[in-house]
């Protein structure tokens, strides 16, 4: 049984064919895989197809193949749907409303195309297990592209379980007005994720991440309307002389003399919120029918950019430039409000941490244990290895929430450093290899217009990948420093009260 798939437009409307021999054999990446290459254990040749894989674990006591592409639709909206939304108006207060507008429309669909090529890559290779697989696929079987994207990997989902400490400590001050050192509440939050994080499939997940993202919507619609009820923002002061103070300033445009670090890290701020390419080749290995995976996909985008524009807006236009904090939280005035909205946040406080948990978990687990009972079956030794491996990832959130404590540069930092290849530089790639393969290396001639636009929008990609990891980590690691020498920010393990 073979998995084929062929492209008809730069959308690439393919048509799916699982089960057949249908298709043209230089639908494969590469028409001769080389015998002795191996991914994950297994050799690239090999036509490791769903239905095999579904059939090999139909017996096992845990069935990883599960999720359908409404499952798996509960978990994009818990990741994408999540308090990184809050960090929009402060963008927006930025760029300058309109510059805002528009980059979160235009890096929305970015991601969705990115995310299809993606998705298509994976259709042709549902051996596939994460993203490491992927650039060993992309870059000629290269161990060693495997190794530093697995570093990378790694640190990026630790990194977000790190923020998630941080925010959850954020918001235990704020609930009880600092009655703890700051220190005891993130642990508490490393904690309580620790035990949330131990189901072992996405598909038992799945239930919390539909909780996690209808609370979050609750949350971000709350604090844009109470923003907008409200009689003043917090901190407001009538004096025009005052610093911060007279009526809130809303600009179209950026304010003058708005700096170059200052505007590249708000931009890092949407782009992080929307990059999440490095879960998904985890969920679509998870999926009973993952042709059906644009679906979940769409559904997401759009979504996104509604709720987006939307709270991003109208917490601006509310706030203005001199009272606005990230997360947009602090800048309501009313304490309730504040509260009542910042509390709806917690399922995805907890839950955003834990799927990244799971998703680095399982990436080492099926390493340690791929082809033995203990991925399988309900063993001892599989459940101790599994919390195990989930409190060392708990233990470095924590310290990294500590490390860097404030909120926007830590999001900078992961945009920067990670998103650059798993947000464009790997898909850039992957089409170029997918058309080179379907095609020949001159593709971009054969295929006339087509050929060209697709070239040429991939090598933009490319090029938006490298700018980010060139002045985009410049950017975030001057922004770092500058937080420190304005003395704005909490040194790291303190005890110091970081409620909004």
């Amino acid at each position: 049984m073979a998995l084929n798939s062929h492209s008809s437009s730069e959308t690439d409307r393919e048509s799916i064919v699982v089960g057949s021999q249908r298709g043209d054999p230089k639908d494969d990446i590469e028409q001769k895989p080389r015998r002795n290459s191996r991914v994950a254990g297994l050799d690239v040749g090999e036509r490791i197809t769903v239905g095999k894989q579904l059939a090999l674990e139909a017996e096992n006591a845990i069935k990883y193949r599960t999720c359908s592409w409404q499952k798996t639709a509960a978990l994009l909206f818990s990741e994408y749907i999540c308090l990184a939304i809050m960090s929009f108006p402060w963008s927006y207060s930025i760029l300058g409303l309109v510059p805002g507008l528009i980059l979160t429309v235009f890096v929305a669909l970015v991601v969705l195309y990115t995310s299809l090529i993606l998705w298509k890559f994976c259709l042709r290779h549902p051996e596939i297990r994460d993203i490491c697989d992927i650039a060993q696929y992309l870059f000629w079987d290269s161990r060693i592209a495997w190794w530093l994207t697995a570093i990378m990997f790694l640190l990026n989902n630790t990194f977000i379980q790190g923020l998630h400490c941080l925010v959850g400590a954020q918001y235990l001050n704020t609930m009880t007005k600092h009655g703890q050192c700051s220190i005891l509440w993130a642990v508490l939050t490393a904690i309580v994720s620790f035990f949330v994080s131990l189901p072992r499939t996405f598909s038992g997940l799945s239930q919390m991440a539909t909780a996690s993202a209808i609370f979050t919507f609750v949350s971000v619609m709350l604090a844009a309307i109470f923003s907008a009820v409200e009689d003043h923002p917090a901190g407001y002061n009538p004096d025009p002389n005052a610093e911060p103070g007279g009526e809130p300033i809303v600009r179209a445009w950026p304010a003058p003399g708005t700096t170059y670090v200052a505007a590249m890290s708000a931009f890092l701020n949407i782009s992080y919120t929307f990059i999440g390419q490095i879960t998904l080749p985890s969920f679509i290995a998870e999926m009973k029918e993952p042709e059906e995976f644009w679906k979940s996909v769409t559904a997401v985008t759009i979504a996104e950019i509604i709720v987006f524009s939307i709270v991003g807006g109208v917490v601006y236009g509310y706030t203005g430039n001199q009272y606005m904090t990230a997360p947009a939280f602090g800048s309501l005035g009313n304490e309730v409000y504040k509260k009542v909205a910042f509390s709806f946040m917690i399922p995805t406080l907890i839950f955003l941490g834990v799927l990244y948990a799971s998703v680095s978990a399982r990436f080492i687990f099926f390493r340690l244990f791929d082809g033995t009972r203990h991925k399988t079956s309900h063993t001892v030794l599989g459940w101790a290895s599994w919390a195990g491996i989930l409190a060392i990832l708990w233990v470095l959130a924590f310290i990294i929430s500590e490390v860097i404590p404030f909120f926007s540069d830590l999001l900078s930092i992961m945009s920067s450093a990670f998103d650059s290849f798993f947000g464009f530089i790997f898909w850039g790639v992957a089409y170029i290899r997918m058309r080179h393969a379907d095609y020949g290396p001159d593709f971009y001639k054969t295929r006339g217009i087509r050929g060209w636009v697709g070239f040429l929008v991939n090598i933009f990609l490319i090029g938006v990948g490298l700018y980010f990891l060139g002045p985009g980590t410049y950017v975030s690691v001057m922004s770092v420093i500058q937080s420190y020498r304005t003395g704005n920010i909490r040194q790291p393990f303190s005890c110091a009260d970081n409620g909004l």
